[in-house]
């Protein structure tokens, strides 16, 4: 039975999926010619000519925060910009219209301090972790297989591929671009990034003449976003960078950041505080004032018991409990980006990650072959030798480290 395509992961720009349903029709060789290319690959020189036209192989991303967005960022919540009225009230209370031998400065001193403290402690921990997320950035490169004219199979970066490259993959590579198949031999894709499933996808490089629907429901296109499970192929690339589905998908989804359970926790506690304010501070005015008859000492009290109803020090201790978190995290080489999103990472009950070769030295080590007693086996590595051995695809790291394992027995052999 055929998978139905989540549609709901999917939603291309008409142009992209137009393109990429009309090249899934075309013979190899019209496709090629359309494209201006040939199984022999472009010049480097020519290559270049196409990156000036259709810019680099990569998703656009929101622009990074310039210094003074984080700075601001860093000092305006809504609980912040409370105490800076605060601030204000009790100068205008306290300073300018007391006596000069009544004037109390300490009460705008403590409250601008904690705000400066919070605010600088914020910014300078991101600041921090941004700066080492940026290095740890630079040094991942990803490359792939290219075929160029005069100098034959080349690996360059996925940024430098353009539309028409004649792209070769293998079993653990990541698709580069959407590419149509024009060769391929036992070739398995895992679409799941874009569209959900789970299993992955049979490719081949037969033309579909009646193509029509979602491009990713064909079965000689491959997609940015995407990677080969197992087998062999060679490719031509149709589209590049945000002209990709996976592109297209990415501009749909950038938007504003959805704020985090602590920052509507923070906001809820400004704005309670903000209400109780507006509530208490009217009342004790005109109780005072009705009660005592001095209504200017009574708007001086009411203005004094909304700077107690606010604590001062709550941005500080929040903050630096949060640095902290952030501080314990990077000793064990985990970068924080976002102090806010602390709160989130330690309410996690259960953490699941996906550990790749990415992270470690894409090498698989057999070590045990046990039978369903968990006993060693002779027989069970046999046949795992005799699979892997016999293979008809490209070979993946499971294949690899039982032909290395088997080749140390001696009782292994054809």
């Amino acid at each position: 039975m055929k998978k139905k395509t989540n549609q709901n992961a999917v939603n291309f720009v008409s142009p992209i999926a137009e393109k990429l349903i009309k090249a899934s029709k075309m013979e190899k060789n019209s496709l090629l010619k359309e494209l201006n290319t040939s199984p022999g690959g472009y010049s480097e020189e020519y290559a270049e000519t196409l990156r000036d036209k259709y810019g680099s192989n990569e998703i656009s991303h929101e622009k990074p925060e310039s210094l003074l967005s984080r700075l601001a960022g860093a000092f305006i919540n809504p609980f912040t910009i409370v105490l800076f009225v605060l601030a204000m009230i009790s100068l205008f209370t306290d300073v300018i219209l007391a006596a000069p031998k009544d004037r109390n400065f300490e009460t705008v001193i403590v409250i601008v301090l904690m705000v400066i403290i919070s605010g600088l402690l914020r910014f300078i921990q991101e600041t921090r972790s941004n700066n080492a997320a940026e290095k740890l950035k630079a040094q991942v490169h990803t490359t792939a297989a290219v075929e160029r004219a005069g100098e034959g199979k080349k690996e360059i970066n996925l940024s430098e591929i353009v539309p028409g490259d004649i792209v070769y993959l293998a079993a653990g590579d990541m698709i580069p671009a959407d590419v149509r198949i024009i060769a391929s031999k036992d070739l398995f894709i895992s679409q799941s990034a874009l569209t959900g499933e789970s299993e992955p996808v049979e490719k081949c490089d037969t033309p579909n003449e009646q193509a029509t629907g979602s491009p990713l429901e064909l079965s000689n296109l491959a997609f940015m976003g995407s990677n080969v499970i197992s087998g062999s192929a060679t490719c031509v690339v149709l589209a590049t960078g945000d002209y990709t589905c996976f592109g297209s998908m990415a501009k749909a989804i950038t938007g504003k950041k959805i704020a985090t359970s602590f920052e509507k926790g923070i906001n809820s506690v400004s704005w309670v505080l903000i209400r109780f304010m507006m509530l208490m501070v009217p009342v004790v005015f005109f109780v005072n004032g009705l009660t005592k008859g001095d209504w200017l000492q009574a708007f001086m009290f009411a203005l004094s018991v909304a700077v107690g109803l606010t604590p001062e020090m709550l941005p500080m201790i929040v903050t630096t409990n949060l640095a902290k978190g952030a501080v314990e995290l990077a000793k064990k080489k985990t970068v924080v980006k976002h102090l806010n999103s602390m709160q989130n990472f330690g309410a996690i009950d259960i953490l699941c990650t996906d550990k790749t070769g990415t992270l470690t030295q894409d090498k698989v080590v057999l070590e045990y072959h046990l039978d369903i007693h968990g006993h060693e086996d002779e027989r069970v590595l046999r046949h795992a030798f005799l699979n892997s051995f016999y293979q008809t695809g490209l070979k993946n790291l499971m294949d690899v480290a039982i032909l290395a394992h088997a080749d140390k027995e001696p009782y292994i052999s054809l």
